[in-house]
């Protein structure tokens, strides 16, 4: 029997963000805010008008200072932090220290200890307005509601469990914030495995400091944003057009949009007519390559698109949804100014049918707005050592870009031919003018919002792992991250390299694809 296969790739919005595309702007940036801009998918499509930066500290091993020196791949990640202060009869670790404008827009982290108390200062303040009675961020003095404080696959309640969680409730502060850590016993070593990114605006930014007070009255926005995150809903409104055809390998359809300035809000394929357990090869073997402006700015294998990777399995996140049967979703807003169209590529072997469909709206052109991207690249046998201290380790190239734009989430898909855990490497980005990336990791798991080599599918609002083969981490992997607050801004370049550290030695097939926004003269080193 043959099983109809139907792939919605859908680029749906929430009725809240289907807007012409101009971002609704309050005098002064606030909570209230920036929790607006997490659900406003068209605000991703300018580059940022305020000129912010995006960062990230972490507890990264300090010995890591220059790609020449000892200690590049040094990996005790979980004793890196800032300084040791005192604060009157008692010693913090600084894991964080800033001066503003700027704003906390994901705090994650882990250990296996959650002893100790963590205190947030903002604007120079002597004492904390923030107290945490542990290592723990779901212990934040305040009802964060679960889209905006996620628990990680191996999170334990007990205050000396081992796991961790991912916080994305924005901090935003007018003058400086530094997050410290008391250990109970600062002669025990401990593991602190910890990432805060954050945004800074130009010296001037009218930024109002998050309070407790503020954000308990911001308690029913609070539980909205949430709720529509882990719940998407579907834009109504638009121009529908739509082609379907049986397709014949090496053959492929071809879908023209409305010509004018316009954004894709909905894109939705249909491919069926193929034995289910052709499933993952098909899904492989159909590129989808999305036109703008006469320049092809995605070029990505359909089951990559989606957010799936090797095998096409679920997705549900804010960004793009995957039921595992064909059915997909991909939410962000795709603008032009004068022409697109959306082309599938059957190269399976086989005859399919396929739909695509697309709904258009109006979207305002300005010369902020950007170019949705999708890149994909990909290498086999790429080597893995478990030496963490050599010089001659690697690090790979996920993925490097040149021009403007803003980087806004990335698929891992893998296959690896170790026994056992391949991802103790940590990411390191480097934007612009960087001489040390801006963003310095502590591991694979860490960067997609787990901790602990998770061995299991997980989902969340912001990614997680859709497909883990076996509990030893052998074979078939994806970690899946898309960013919202925590999108990185870039003027002229943007590098993301990963480390290809492992428990044992070993070689793994990389398959990497990256969602962006950038001017129509950007250049990528895909090899699709």
């Amino acid at each position: 029997m043959k099983r109809v296969l139907i792939i919605m790739a859908a680029c749906i919005m929430s009725a809240a963000c289907c807007n012409d595309g101009i971002s609704r702007k309050s005098s002064a940036i606030t909570l209230d805010t920036l929790l607006e801009e997490m659900l406003d998918r068209d605000n991703m499509t300018r580059f940022p008008e305020s000129g912010y930066t995006q960062k990230q500290v972490s507890s990264y091993d300090r010995r890591s200072i220059a790609p020449d020196q000892e200690g590049w791949f040094a990996n005790v990640d979980g004793g890196g932090y800032e300084r040791l202060d005192t604060v009157g009869n008692r010693l913090e670790k600084v894991m964080f220290d800033e001066k503003g404008p700027g704003a906390i827009t994901r705090i994650w982290m882990t250990t296996k200890d959650k002893y100790g108390i963590m205190r947030i200062y903002l604007d120079g303040a002597d004492e904390p307005q923030i107290i945490i009675p542990a290592y723990d961020m779901k212990r934040f003095p305040l009802d964060v509601p679960e889209g905006l404080s996620l628990t990680h696959t191996h999170y334990v309640t007990a205050m000396d469990g081992v796991g961790g969680n991912s916080f994305f409730l924005p901090i935003p502060y007018s003058r400086s914030c530094k997050i410290t850590f008391e250990e109970p016993d600062i002669n025990v070593f401990v593991p602190r495995y910890y990432h805060i990114n954050y945004r800074t605006w130009p010296e001037g930014t009218d930024v109002k400091t998050f309070t407790l007070a503020d954000a308990g009255k911001l308690s029913a926005k609070m539980e909205k944003v949430s709720k529509t995150l882990l719940n998407p809903q579907d834009c109504t409104g638009g121009k529908t057009s739509e082609v379907r055809q049986s397709v014949k390998d090496g053959e492929s359809v071809a879908l023209d949009l409305p010509k004018g300035t316009k954004a894709i809000r909905h894109l939705g394929i249909q491919v069926d007519g193929f034995e289910r357990e052709d499933y993952a090869d098909i899904m492989r073997a159909l590129d989808i390559e999305g036109t703008f402006d006469s320049k092809t700015c995605i070029k990505a294998p359909l089951a990559d698109f989606s957010g799936a990777g090797m095998g096409a399995p679920k997705v549900d996140g804010w960004y793009l949804f995957s039921d595992g049967n064909g059915n997909m979703k991909c939410r962000f807003v795709m603008p032009y100014r004068e022409n697109a169209s959306i082309r599938i590529s059957n190269n399976s072997g086989k005859t399919v049918n396929i739909g695509i469909t697309a709904v258009t709206g109006s979207y305002k052109w300005d010369e902020n707005s950007l170019y949705f991207h999708t890149s994909f690249r990909s290498e086999k046998g790429i080597p893995l050592n478990n030496n963490y201290d050599s010089n001659e380790n690697l690090d790979w190239n996920f993925m490097t870009i040149k021009g403007r734009g803003v980087y806004v989430g990335d698929l891992l898909s893998l296959y690896n031919y170790a026994i056992d855990w391949y991802g103790e490497g940590d990411e390191k980005i480097w934007v612009d003018d960087d001489t040390f990336p801006s963003h310095f990791g502590t591991g694979t798991e860490d960067y997609f919002n787990c901790s602990w080599a998770p061995v299991v599918p997980f989902l969340t609002p912001f990614g997680g792992a859709p497909r883990a083969d076996e509990t030893s981490s052998h074979g078939y992997n994806s970690f899946m991250r898309t960013r919202n607050l925590d999108a990185i801004p870039f003027t002229k370049s943007f590098r993301y390299d990963i480390e290809m550290l492992s428990w044992n030695l070993g070689t793994a097939d990389y398959y990497t694809t990256s969602y962006w926004y950038g001017d129509k003269d950007c250049t990528v080193n895909s090899n699709k």
